[in-house]
């Protein structure tokens, strides 16, 4: 049932749970909120999740769901108000064909570039990364198949790029969204980041930026 109880067991400078807590907050859920160590995981985590031992994991009721995309479309399968998803069945595989291009080509290698590596394997990363951002600038932003006016699965599943990508470019002091090449993309950020939603249910910048900071000297100082 809908009406059970619902938890979510996420991280605070994590994107992907992050993402779960904008989608609950859309669809007006309430849900406890169970702040994970990720470098000291949970006994509760662990026997939630034994397969991959990550967060994000949503509990509803009695039922488990692992994987922020999967957790996403399970919220909006199971409550049905503000939906998430469009209603056209191609709609819907093009929304998950990008929100999974976006994660395997940008966010990885946003991460890789900006964080986790320096030399020749940072400018591999990068070179990708923006590779990837100018098919979504042209096939994507252009198209609009974007949420719009209310926010939508897209929307959420590339929200990251809108507060972390500028983060992880400062900590990995190199550009990747060079505002001449991906105007739609900025302005698609700007135009996510001050809705309300959005705005008030994002980390504290300084504390993302020292945590990134921490996590790129862990990478690169060997």
């Amino acid at each position: 049932m809908a009406t059970e109880k619902v938890k979510l067991l996420g991280f605070v400078f994590s994107p992907f749970s992050r993402r779960v807590e904008w989608a609950l907050k859309l669809k007006g859920i309430d849900y406890e909120y169970v702040e994970e160590d990720i470098f000291n995981k949970s006994p509760l985590l662990l026997q939630l999740n034994p397969v991959r031992k990550k967060i994000p994991v949503l509990v509803h009721g009695n039922k488990v769901v692992p994987e922020s995309f999967t957790i996403l479309e399970y919220i909006d399968e199971t409550w049905k108000q503000n939906p998430l998803m469009p209603q056209d069945p191609y709609a819907r595989a093009i929304s998950r064909f990008w929100a999974n291009f976006t994660e395997e080509k940008v966010l990885d290698g946003a991460f890789t570039a900006l964080i986790f590596s320096t030399g020749e394997q940072q400018e591999k990363a990068l070179k990708s990364t923006i590779e990837a951002l100018e098919h979504i600038e042209g096939d994507l932003m252009g198209k609009k198949i974007l949420g719009g006016e209310s926010l939508g699965y897209l929307d959420i599943a590339m929200g990251w790029i809108s507060y972390w990508l500028p983060i992880w470019e400062e900590v990995g002091s190199r550009q990747v969204l060079d505002p001449s090449k991906f105007p739609a993309t900025i302005s698609w950020m700007n135009k996510f980041l001050s809705h309300p939603l959005i705005k008030d249910n994002l980390p504290r910048r300084d504390k993302t930026v020292a945590y990134f900071h921490g996590r790129r000297n862990f990478f690169t100082s060997g």
